[in-house]
């Protein structure tokens, strides 16, 4: 400070700099899908296939660095075939793109702590091997066997001769769209639009691709960096744009847009192949259960929640409360159900309740029993039906009798048909407890 008196001292606060760099990444989708963070001061973008919504490679830079600088982060970018390459351009080289191909002669005049070295590898300059290329004239077995396989690795890593794995911020993902705007919009009908038209763009291209998605999410990206998210699923696999905008239009209330909305993007998940469905040529013949009623399923779906909109399958246990589980409501279940000779009750309880019964022993049904407050008086009773514990399922000597249940269907006297079980075998002295476990209607 003394040589130095305008310099500012800040107490490190590297967890505070990680955050704020995962927020820059988090910023930076509005370029591409596929952004990973490369702590402390460094980002990937996988801008592949998305640089002609920009104009271009060196317009999409100038956009990013320009938008930077406004923020008052400066930043160098470069593009090339490999991660490896691009950090290297970005922070030694003057040149921003590299051709196709061409990253091997630009690299050589860097310095190798373009290389991104370990702390075996940093001694290079002190051997004279200050450039990255002479390293490259070197055999790579004395290189190797010098300075270990890590040196190897980063030099094949950024002539693209090995692969590197980037951890990304969210999964990449090629179906991705994105629409700009000259001036800000903030208004509900021209967020509605937004959404429309940049749907409309995607699937235009799953329709060329002959591919459809279950799931399409839209970005709103304010002009302060933040974003603002509206998402649509499906049942089946589609690509009908008016019909998924409607889906989102109704998600758009709670879009908050700032000072305003300048980039829209969308992007598919689940993408996988659909055939073109041929228009019938017997107008009288009935579409697939499954199409007439995918659209209503996606309406309740997208309004209540896709967790509260299910079908049930029947699953292989003689357990109750195993024997059901929950499937997508178009899922395909295995051919295969309950069985019919053992009716089990429209509700089953996800927990059986304690009641309080009068019966005969040992294995005669309830008289009557008492439940939630209220005496049912039963009519008629068919049982039992003995279904014991899974033994394989857990310890062997953790398995007695206490875990068999004797299941009785019984009516009451107004008609109400209930799924009553005892649970464990009869035994002197012991009182025996039953439960309700379903109500058949």
């Amino acid at each position: 400070m003394a040589l130095v008196p305008e310099l500012e001292v800040a107490d490190a606060d590297p967890a505070g700099d990680l955050e704020a760099l995962e927020a820059l990444a988090d910023w930076c989708v509005r370029y591409s899908p596929a952004v990973a963070v490369d702590a402390p001061d460094g980002l990937f973008m996988d801008v592949s296939g998305v640089t002609h919504l920009w104009g271009g490679e060196g317009a999409l830079l100038d956009d990013l660095t320009a938008r930077l600088a406004a923020g008052g982060i400066p930043a160098r970018a470069a593009i090339a075939d490999t991660p490896g390459a691009a950090w290297a351009l970005a922070r030694f080289s003057p040149v921003r793109i590299a051709p196709p191909g061409g990253q091997a002669s630009l690299l050589e005049p860097l310095p190798v702590a373009a290389l991104r070295l370990d702390a075996a590898a940093a001694q290079l300059p002190r051997l004279g091997l200050t450039k990255v290329g002479r390293v490259m004239s070197l055999p790579r077995a004395q290189l190797t066997r010098r300075f270990g396989k890590g040196l190897v690795l980063r030099l094949d890593q950024a002539l693209g001769h090995a692969e590197e794995a980037l951890t990304f911020r969210r999964p990449a993902n090629p179906w991705f769209e994105r629409l700009a705007f000259f001036e800000p919009i903030s208004a509900p009908d021209d967020l509605a639009r937004a959404a429309s038209d940049v749907v409309a763009l995607l699937c235009a291209r799953l329709e060329r691709e002959g591919k459809g998605a279950r799931r399409f999410e839209v970005a709103f990206h304010r002009l302060d960096g933040k974003q603002q998210r509206a998402a649509a699923g499906l049942s089946l696999p589609g690509r009908d744009a008016a019909r998924i905008a409607r889906l989102i239009a109704p998600k758009l209330d709670v879009i908050d847009p700032g000072f305003g909305i300048e980039v829209v993007t969308v992007i598919a998940e689940g993408v996988e192949p659909i055939s073109a469905r041929q228009q019938r040529l017997d107008a009288a013949r009935e579409t697939a259960a499954e199409e007439q009623i995918a659209p209503l399923v996606d309406r309740l779906a997208n309004r209540l929640g896709e967790a509260r909109v299910f079908r049930s399958a029947a699953f292989e246990s003689h357990i109750p409360e195993r024997s059901v589980v929950r499937r997508a409501p178009l899922a395909r279940v295995a051919v295969g159900g309950w069985d019919l000779e053992r009716p089990r009750p429209v509700r089953l309880f996800r927990r059986p309740e304690l009641i309080e019964a009068v019966a005969l022993l040992p294995d005669d049904p309830p008289r009557l029993f008492r439940w939630r407050g209220r005496t049912h008086t039963v009519r008629k009773a068919e049982g039992p039906e003995r279904i014991g514990a899974e033994w394989w399922r857990q310890p062997i000597d953790e398995v007695s009798s206490v875990q068999v249940r004797d299941y009785y269907r019984v009516e009451d006297e107004d008609g109400g048909r209930f799924w009553l079980f005892r649970a464990g075998l009869y035994a002197e002295g012991q009182p025996p407890r039953w439960w309700l476990h379903g109500l058949f209607g």
